[in-house]
């Protein structure tokens, strides 16, 4: 997905809403799946620990549903880190392209003044 977008960003303005959006849809299905596992993975190893330790009866299907309403409200706030983390990188990346652009123009500027 990250050489995905560093690409769509090489992509003239005029089309690149049209990939962005599918970027976007990625992203979130890519999110929707990653979730799928993990409640997945923790159902699979609730499982597993039941087979091993047997079910002692002091866990209850409350504090199941409880832990796992906590366990995705956990990945919820961790995928709004992460994307503003993301959004954090990707400003980053524009501001020294920005900067970059400027410099440029500068010696422009600067070679401009000399033949003058």
């Amino acid at each position: 997905l990250e050489q995905m977008e560093l690409e769509v960003r090489e992509i003239p303005p005029q089309s690149r809403g049209m990939y962005s959006s599918r970027m976007r849809s990625y992203k979130q299905e890519m999110g929707k799946l990653e979730a799928d596992f993990k409640r997945s993975r923790i159902a699979y190893s609730d499982e597993v620990r039941n087979e091993l330790l047997g079910d002692d009866g002091n866990s209850s299907e409350n504090q199941r549903a409880h832990l796992l309403d906590n366990t995705e409200r956990l990945e919820r706030s961790s995928r709004r880190l992460e994307a503003g983390y993301q959004i954090a990188v990707e400003t980053e990346q524009i501001g020294q392209e920005m900067l970059e652009n400027l410099s440029h123009d500068r010696e422009k500027i600067q070679r401009a003044r000399e033949r003058v």
